[in-house]
């Protein structure tokens, strides 16, 4: 069977999806998402082997939520759409496919035919989707998601809790990984469990025993051996 997760904003158009491919006994939804934060939960969570995406949604789209994945992550993608100008992105993004809504049937069975020649696929042969950027991460507060611009993040830590986001005005939990977040973000590896923002280095400690990195707000950020050569690089110095 191909485990399945549709993400879609509208409920009803969530719910007939999922019902159309739970009677093709071909596919079992495992999940099924009404936006991209809580897709992000579901894929780390289940695993799937497809994703059926909608394109337009509310806050973040379909590509953002991509985005948001590092490419070990990324499954097989169909996307879903009210808009056949979307075609075009979808296998510039190597989707195996793209449905129009509202979806028929007939072409929901050859996707799912195609679909049964590509799951499982093996590591490393499916095509990396095109080199999607973050603008903005998003974070966890107690009754929100905080959208946090990258122009405001100074470093990201990984520790027993989890993965945070440091800014000068707050530190907020995230569901990223660092991997995407370096992948994505274009925030520079420091250290196996730190990542910093280019644009918030004020000073980078090479003297004495441990090298390090002040940001502009004062935090010191640790440096490994293992990285201080490429991040010398990185940064030009």
């Amino acid at each position: 069977m191909i485990r399945a997760i549709v993400v879609d904003d509208e409920l009803y158009a969530r719910e007939e999806l999922a019902a159309l491919l739970e009677e093709t006994r071909e596919v079992v939804v495992v999940d099924k998402a009404g936006d991209a934060v809580a897709a992000l939960h579901a894929i780390h969570r289940e695993k799937p082997d497809v994703i059926f995406l909608d394109v337009q949604m509310p806050v973040m789209t379909g590509f953002d939520l991509l985005a948001m994945l590092a490419d070990a992550e990324i499954p097989e993608v169909v996307f879903v759409t009210a808009h056949d100008e979307f075609a075009v992105r979808a296998f510039e993004e190597n989707a195996v496919d793209y449905l129009l809504k509202p979806v028929s049937v007939p072409r929901l069975l050859r996707t799912v035919s195609r679909l049964r020649q590509l799951v499982p696929r093996p590591s490393g042969e499916r095509p990396p989707f095109a080199d999607q950027r973050l603008t903005r991460v998003p974070c966890l507060t107690a009754r929100s998601i905080k959208l946090v611009p990258l122009s405001e993040i100074e470093l990201v830590r990984s520790g027993e809790t989890g993965v945070t986001v440091v800014c000068p005005h707050g530190e907020y939990p995230t569901d990223l990984t660092l991997q995407a977040l370096e992948a994505r973000a274009g925030l520079l590896r420091c250290h196996k469990q730190f990542l910093v923002n280019p644009e918030s280095i004020d000073e980078l400690i090479v003297g004495g025993e441990t090298p390090g990195i002040r940001t502009r707000s004062g935090q010191i950020v640790p440096v490994s051996r293992r990285y201080l050569a490429r991040l010398r690089a990185q940064l030009g110095v």
